[in-house]
């Protein structure tokens, strides 16, 4: 008879606790990324970004059972031509206003204008332009990605520290890489650096993997780089992945390659190992049987953040997670070394940027001896003083 109170206990008990249970419901709104890449090993798997959504869900939902909070994610991908604003409303009708967004700058926008009308909140993963953050910045967007000139600033830094001040800038024929190429041109004004040339790499189509056809042949980039003024380091404005990669080993001069190829910056890298990050990287290999790449680990990234806000808030309401992540009480560990904080002017996390050559991290930015009366963190980037951002 003992036995049978106590197991009834039991389950009053459980069921008590389940019906106390915050549910939080988080959207993931993804996009189709092309697979035409110059490397094989960067075509984008089937669940990219997805698979750290995952790995968050599973660590917020480990934390939950002491917390009681449990976070459930609804996944739609959004092919061409379908409304990022039409798949909002469908997140909303599922009772998720916290959305985590692997979209492009026009697409995020329009997701964000529909968002403010549902009241959710979206969390930026992947779109790294900078009116995002200057003129064209939504109070429901939390930026996780860093912006082109944080990761400029990032590699800028170390050149400059490296004393590899000149560079010859190569961008390509995309609007994407002249904007790259313009975070370049501002990285080199603010930290003391010279582009030497500018020059253009005109995609004219062709396979990206192809060495055969009319594009990206072994004759072609040492014609593309040869006779320029003296340099230290080639840097490639290429984020539309058409040329550069072809340009180490390839380029005229016997000069280092730096941006999008050789030496890139990036928010995160599978090779990154230190501060405890192996045990991220071992556990993602070991779930998803592949490496996490830098969409991925910003998916991570939102999600903890959302589960170490609803934790902290005790709510899922939008407007009150977003009150803690941008208040001064916020910070989050990330594997980098230093707890990582929100920009409350722009709503863009504060982060290091690792320097990978694809195989080894080389180093990771801010250098040392590059100062902020703030946080080091702050000299990536436009600081408070430069901000364009009015939160609309």
């Amino acid at each position: 008879m003992r036995k049978l109170l106590v197991l009834l206990c039991l389950a009053v008990s459980v069921a008590a606790n389940a019906a106390d249970t915050l549910a939080v419901k988080v959207g993931v709104l993804r996009q189709v990324h092309s697979r035409e890449t110059v490397s094989i090993l960067d075509i984008p798997a089937t669940d990219d970004a997805l698979a750290g959504v995952l790995m968050g869900a599973a660590d917020n939902n480990t934390t939950g059972k002491f917390t009681g909070q449990s976070f459930e994610t609804i996944d739609a991908v959004l092919e061409e031509g379908e409304d990022a604003a039409a798949a909002i409303d469908k997140f909303a009708e599922q009772g998720a206003r916290l959305v985590i967004a692997d979209l492009d700058a026009p697409r995020l926008l329009a997701a964000a204008e529909r968002a403010k009308t549902k009241g959710a909140l979206l969390f930026n993963i992947s779109a790294p332009d900078e009116n995002l953050r200057e003129e064209n910045c939504r109070a429901d967007v939390i930026h996780v990605a860093p912006s082109r000139a944080m990761l400029a600033d990032g590699l800028a830094q170390y050149l400059i520290w490296k004393k590899w001040s000149r560079w010859l800038l190569i961008k390509g024929s995309h609007p994407a890489d002249e904007l790259l190429a313009q975070a370049y041109r501002a990285a080199a004004r603010k930290f003391g650096g010279k582009i030497v040339e500018e020059r253009v790499y005109e995609d004219t189509g062709g396979g990206r993997r192809s060495d055969s056809g009319s594009v990206q042949t072994q004759r072609q980039m040492p014609v593309l780089t040869q006779s320029a003024p003296a340099y230290d380091v080639l840097i490639a404005a290429d984020e539309s992945d058409v040329f550069a990669g072809y340009l180490p080993y390839r380029n005229w001069d016997a000069r280092p390659v730096a941006g999008s190829a050789g030496l890139a910056p990036t928010s995160w890298d599978a090779a990154h190992e230190q501060w405890g990050a192996q045990q991220l990287q071992n556990r993602f290999i070991q779930t998803f049987r592949r490496a996490m790449n830098a969409r991925d680990n910003n998916a991570w990234l939102a999600m903890r953040m959302i589960g170490e806000a609803a934790t902290r808030a005790n709510s899922d309401d939008p407007q009150k997670l977003r009150a803690y992540l941008t208040g001064p009480d916020f910070s989050i560990a990330a594997f980098k070394g230093v707890r990582l904080t929100l920009r409350d002017w722009n709503q863009q996390l504060r982060q290091p940027i690792l320097l990978s050559d694809g195989r080894m991290v080389a180093s990771v930015s801010p250098q040392e001896g590059f100062l902020h009366q703030t946080s080091e963190l702050d000299t990536l980037g436009p600081d408070r003083p430069e901000t364009k951002c009015r939160l609309q």
